[in-house]
């Protein structure tokens, strides 16, 4: 039912998931130092083209169901601008898995999309603009989808395929019988089950299709040398550019259990992948004879690793309970039909187990079977090529390898990572423990309440403390980034408004100021977005605010609204401005990403927000995995509470629909916020808080004779972060943002979120991690960076060959045999005392990211075709 599980290399369970290293990275915005992790995203990317047999791929998704909801929109996208019109239906097998049905659902409700479950034989006509197949099906049946997408591509509609990658070591790859889009969850690559998640999905379609393609795509550039680099491509498509023009909303994705199951591959290479496969295809195969040996009915000739065996209701209970009590939990189907899934970790013994329990509890034998996958769903194309998956075999190979990727990347392991709004605390080592304790890391997401009580408790707890921090009445984990939780939180407030008979409510007021997901998520639930402006203190403009709720009135949905501002101050006018939108019918949503200046001082809903997400991966301290995972779950005022997400598989007390595929999103890592709200307690989160802001204030005061502060409240303070305006240097110096970040490289310190809120700034956030002793160092590095401005726009520096404009400076180039600069090669690289006793390199210069968008790469060919 689209999790399986796998047994986890342990060289990659120590080296990457358990590893600072690699989990307390950002998101690789600064690539050139992120060349480690965006290597891997890319062995990821080649990995699902290969498989599938598409041209191109995204570095992940959220999850399965997800990502078959962001199909649906490219599709829609694509048809329409191939001039196939303006269509709103969509054909969804109903042998897909039933928690994708679901999401599609939800997400199709609000777009006007009408889904359409039935057989995948069911004729579509002009008015589709897609179809929807699972391969193989949810009760494991392997079907031949040609003849349907056929269909689909004469009536003008595109054919998406939900996958299994293990199936596709041995079956046809959808890119080979027609498919448009390939969907599915890369977990079976040696990512724990987890309950539910964190889990990378992946979405692969036609080159053709690649300006459509939602999330982020790694890419090959080069840098300053000329050398091969990577970083994000085309990210014009992205929602921080498009915004309400934007078609998905996604934000942070799983670039860590991404780069886990990328290098599962390198790991076992195509040989061991194949074999594994065959493996558990082989074990399906005798526990099919076994059954049908037995009298039982084996539902599907064609197979991979899951039959449906069809039985009376009566006689599946039976079997079922025997099961359980042997350890084993089996599907129940519809119509007294039981489904059995085998994986990577299944025995013989296992299997002689299950044969057992059907033989009525006498001792069974396990048989030799042959295969029964034939053409045409044989795979006869090679896969996994490229060197990278052909090299690293041996433990000793791959934690080499590992360790070269990691040592690319700046983390929180060499410096504070000061970026606005992002909130990068360095996460506690004992928080991390039980993510991969077996007890919690094995468990499917699908198992019974009875076996999964104490995660159930957990839930509990960390909704009630949550629901305490923020003054809400309840609080759904469900989202399962922050992005899915503005998106679930929107459609809490558009369910409401329709119950009570309002449903034209679908205005959506948002300042200026907001970050570009806002928008993207309330144009994804068909809001129609009004700016507000913001005044000169970075505040939200009250008289503005006021005007455009008047305007609206009639059909205002709510507003959206970021506390402390992202200009770094807190609204002074918020009660205000909240209690204005309610005046005119509207709700207020809260956006959480900086609740790490609220947490015990003051909270959304005492505020007069209706409904608030919060970033479990910022304030709550789960980390930020190179680009996910993330957790946004929603707290919501008493009114919205039936509004929250329920789930098709397992009952909630919510019956609106699934955003992700799991019941409880990214189950496993709210361990990690569970256990640090714990530990620190009421006292200990309000000193947290108290410790952010002042460490914010003393960035602010040691940096504002160099650099101006943009934005201040009254008090002349700011919240948690602060905003350093660099624009005036551009006219003195030629000096530009991008400049002061890649030469903050150099003291080996990742740069401040660049140009947000305000192009040509720096956002600084040091959060309440990081010591005196580390503030002052990041503060000398900027002092030292003005001083290099200064000589500039003084003369003593030459405006176009300057350490500024020249960095990075890569450890090749200060040691190479000519220096060609008029600067010396100990101000290039050791511009400051801590560099000689600690060094970081940048193993590549600046990157050319205009040639990279133009000569487009997304996969890994032999790196001398980029030379």
């Amino acid at each position: 039912q689209g999790y399986s599980d796998c047994v986890i290399p342990a060289v990659i369970q120590r080296n990457i998931l358990e590893n600072p290293g690699w989990y307390t990275q950002y998101t690789p915005y600064q690539a050139e130092i992120s060349q480690g992790r965006l290597e891997g995203l890319l062995t990821f990317q080649t990995m699902v083209c290969d498989l599938t047999g598409m041209a191109m791929a995204n570095a992940s998704m959220l999850d399965e169901a997800t990502a078959a909801a962001e199909a649906m929109t490219l599709c829609r996208s694509a048809v329409a601008a191939g001039k196939g019109g303006e269509r709103a239906r969509i054909l969804v097998a109903d042998d897909c898995h039933p928690q994708t049905i679901d999401v599609v659902r939800t997400r199709a409700q609000p777009l006007g999309i009408e889904v359409v479950v039935a057989p995948r034989d069911h004729q579509v006509d002009a008015t589709y603009f897609a179809i929807l197949l699972q391969y193989p099906a949810t009760d494991g049946g392997i079907h031949d989808h040609r003849d349907a997408i056929q269909r689909a591509h004469a009536a003008g509609a595109m054919a998406v395929v939900a996958c299994d990658l293990l199936s596709l070591c041995l079956l046809t790859p959808p890119g080979e019988f027609g498919a448009d889009v390939a969907v599915g969850n890369s977990q079976r690559f040696g990512v724990p089950l987890g309950f539910g998640g964190p889990h990378a999905a992946f979405l692969a379609t036609r080159d053709e299709f690649k300006r459509q393609i939602p999330g982020r795509i790694v890419g090959v550039s080069k840098d300053a040398s000329g050398a091969p680099a990577l970083r994000l491509a085309l990210q014009t498509r992205e929602q921080h550019i498009r915004r309400e023009k934007a078609t998905s909303n996604i934000c942070t994705a799983q670039a860590l259990l991404a780069n886990m199951a990328a290098m599962y591959a390198v790991y076992h290479g195509p040989e061991g992948l194949r074999a594994i496969a065959r493996r558990v295809h082989l074990l399906a195969c005798a526990l099919a004879q076994g059954l049908r040996s037995l009298g039982h009915g084996v539902a599907h000739a064609r197979f991979f690793d899951t039959l449906r065996v069809d039985l009376a209701p009566a006689r599946a209970q039976e079997i079922a309970t025997a099961a359980a009590a042997r350890g084993m939990n089996l599907r129940r189907l519809a119509d007294g039909a039981v489904g059995i899934a085998l994986d990577e970790t299944t025995s013989e013994s296992d299997v002689a187990d299950l044969l057992s329990v059907f033989a009525g509890g006498k001792p069974a034998s396990v048989a030799v079977a042959p295969s029964v996958i034939a053409a045409p769903f044989s795979r006869t194309s090679r896969f996994l090529d490229h060197p990278v998956f052909n090299r690293h075999h041996s433990e000793t190979e791959m934690l080499r390898f590992l360790r070269r990727l990691e040592a690319k990347d700046l983390s929180l392991t060499t410096s504070m990572i000061p970026l606005g709004s992002c909130t990068m605390k360095l996460n506690a080592t004992s928080e991390m423990f039980p993510v991969s304790w077996p007890a919690f890391s094995r468990m499917h997401p699908f198992a019974p309440a009875d076996q999964t009580a104490g995660y159930r408790q957990i839930f509990s707890e960390l909704e009630a403390w949550l629901a305490e921090i923020t003054g809400f009445a309840a609080v759904s984990l469900q989202p399962n980034a922050g992005s899915q939780g503005e998106y679930a939180g929107l459609l809490a407030i558009k369910a409401w408004h329709a119950s009570r008979g309002q449903g034209q409510r679908n205005v959506c007021l948002i300042p200026t100021s907001a970050h570009g997901t806002n928008p993207a998520s309330a144009a994804m639930v068909d809001m129609t977005v009004v700016a507000v402006a913001c005044d000169a203190q970075g505040n939200v403009d009250v008289a503005d605010a006021r005007a455009k709720a008047a305007a609206h009135a009639a059909d205002l949905a709510c507003l959206m609204i970021t506390y402390p501002s992202t200009h770094g101050v807190f609204e002074e006018g918020i009660r205000e401005i909240c209690r204005i939108v309610h005046e005119h019918g509207g709700q207020v949503y809260m956006d959480g990403a900086n609740m790490n200046a609220q947490v015990g001082l003051c909270s959304p809903g005492d505020l007069g927000a209706d409904v608030c997400h919060l970033n479990l991966h910022k304030t709550f301290c789960i980390p930020h995995g190179g680009g996910g995972p993330g957790v946004g779950p929603i707290g919501v005022a008493k009114h919205l509470i039936p509004f929250l997400p329920g789930h098709s598989v397992v009952p909630l007390a919510n019956r609106h629909g699934a955003v992700c595929s799991a019941p409880w999103g990214s189950a496993s890592i709210l361990l990690i916020s569970w256990v640090y709200i714990a530990m620190m307690g009421p006292d200990g989160l309000t000193e947290a808080t108290k410790v952010a802001i002042l460490n914010a204030n003393y960035i602010a005061k040691r940096l504002a004779p160099y650099y101006p502060v943009l934005y201040r409240a009254a008090s002349g303070l700011v919240a948690h972060e602060c905003i350093v305006d660099v624009r005036g240097f551009k006219a003195t110096s030629g000096v530009e943002v991008e400049d002061v970040a890649k030469r903050l490289i150099d003291f080996g310190f990742h740069a401040p979120t660049m140009s947000f809120p305000v192009p040509g700034t720096l956002m600084i956030e040091p959060t309440e991690s990081e010591s005196q002793e580390e503030l002052d160092r990041f503060c000398d590095a900027m002092i030292s960076i003005h001083a290099e401005i200064t000589a500039i726009a003084e003369g003593r520096m030459d405006r176009k060959d300057n350490p500024l404009k020249n960095a990075p400076h890569t450890a090749a180039a200060v040691t190479a045999s000519t220096w060609p600069h008029p600067y010396s090669r100990e101000q290039a690289a050791f511009p400051a005392p801590w560099t000689r006793l600690h060094k970081f390199w940048p193993s590549v210069g600046r990157i050319d990211n205009v040639y990279g968008d133009r000569n487009l790469v997304c996969s890994c060919p032999p790196m001398a075709e980029y030379a």
